[in-house]
């Protein structure tokens, strides 16, 4: 009972009728012009539907017109449907489908108002009250109430049904293009590569941080009470440590929120001094050793530079903890190399990186079109990376 019902208790058949409403509307000023609507005969009624036709060739040339179209149809005709474009026209194949789609609309509400201007005469007529185009039937009244009344319901479904004709024209006429379907997923595809690469430089920027600060507390607990100048100095460290991880906080959430505030600038690798500092208070020696000039790096690439150099000094600290790192980067021949070296103590069990960091650092430097390579080597573990630079 209830999907019987649908068409005359549902929102969406009302809006579509409005819809349908518009465009009659449409077609009757055209018709006012020419050739004007004097009388209800077939010459007048063909002008109805054929005056507009010349509108409606100039409206689907303009490109906005496609996107007003959409926007009305996803309110009235398909609401809620992200299918129906509202992008302007941008070749003649997206004009030629709006002047299909302009024409069908217009069409379509002609011949819903003629619908209900037949049905309305007729139930007016079996009430028994005359009118310009039908004359009273000679019927009674316990007749004609009931016939009226369905006559009235009958124009309701066929209303319905034109609404939902409309509907499968709009599906038809007012999708995407190819071009533009491809468009929207190269945008869509980049913009969950850009999310994943904000998480990966998140959970690098954090991971350095509590692998940092459990090393430097940890240290600091050992001593307390016996060295406070050690212990001064990891509480800097942690603070610093810190204070830089909220900074990358700070960033990737206001990227991920798009707001108009500009965001904290990434660190380069420009800034690996600070890096190995943060290392060296965490109880590595680190030996740094950098080849060419960093600062001529395209700014993406110095960044991801700076994150690979990042993960392979946290890697080391997490999982060999307080060695000697040999850390060299090298800009030259149209290339950036950086190649992390640390020995291995000897009761580092043999699965040891086999975890997230290794393939999280070779899908970063894969994005980027470079190699990345990283295991034991001599007795220690080597971690060498080379990135093209680009031009």
């Amino acid at each position: 009972m209830h999907s019987v019902l649908r068409p005359v208790t549902s929102r969406t058949t009302w809006t579509r009728v409005l819809h349908l409403a518009v465009g009659l509307w449409v077609a009757a000023a055209c018709a006012m012009v020419w050739p004007g609507l004097e009388d209800t005969s077939p010459a007048t009624l063909a002008g109805l539907a054929l005056a507009p036709l010349p509108l409606l060739a100039l409206l689907a040339a303009v490109p906005v017109v496609r996107r007003s179209e959409g926007v009305q149809a996803r309110a009235l005709v398909l609401p809620g449907d992200d299918d129906v474009t509202v992008e302007p026209s941008r070749s003649w194949s997206d004009r030629a489908r709006l002047l299909g789609w302009l024409v069908v609309r217009v069409e379509l509400g002609v011949l819903a108002g003629q619908l209900a201007a037949v049905a309305v005469a007729a139930a007016w007529s079996l009430l028994g009250l005359p009118s310009a185009r039908w004359p009273a039937a000679s019927v009674p009244g316990w007749v004609g109430l009931p016939l009226a009344l369905l006559l009235v319901i009958a124009l309701v479904y066929a209303l319905a049904a034109l609404g939902a004709l409309l509907a499968a024209a709009a599906r038809h006429l007012l999708h995407p293009s190819a071009a533009e379907r491809l468009a929207a997923q190269r945008a869509r595809t980049e913009r969950l590569l850009e999310r994943t690469r904000l998480a990966a430089e998140l959970h690098d920027s954090i991971g350095h941080a509590l692998t940092v600060t459990l090393l430097q507390a940890g240290a600091a607990r050992e001593v307390a009470g016996r060295d406070p100048a050690f212990v001064d100095g990891a509480l800097r460290a942690i603070e610093d440590c810190a204070r830089q991880a909220a900074d990358d906080l700070e960033r990737v959430l206001g990227l991920l929120r798009d707001t108009t505030r500009p965001p904290v600038a990434a660190p380069t690798l420009a800034d690996l001094d600070r890096l190995v500092r943060s290392a060296e208070a965490a109880g590595a020696q680190v030996d740094l050793h950098v080849t060419g000039r960093v600062a001529d790096l395209p700014g993406q690439l110095s960044e991801e530079g700076y994150r690979i150099v990042q993960e392979a000094l946290t890697n080391a600290l997490r999982h060999a903890g307080p060695v000697p790192v040999r850390l060299q980067v090298e800009v030259g021949g149209g290339g950036l190399v950086v190649d992390v070296r640390n020995p291995v103590p000897a009761a580092l069990p043999a699965t040891a990186g086999t975890g997230s960091g290794v393939p999280g650092l070779q899908h970063r430097v894969a994005a980027l079109g470079g190699t990345a390579e990283a295991g034991r080597v001599d007795g220690g573990w080597r971690v060498a990376v080379r990135l093209p630079v680009p031009g």
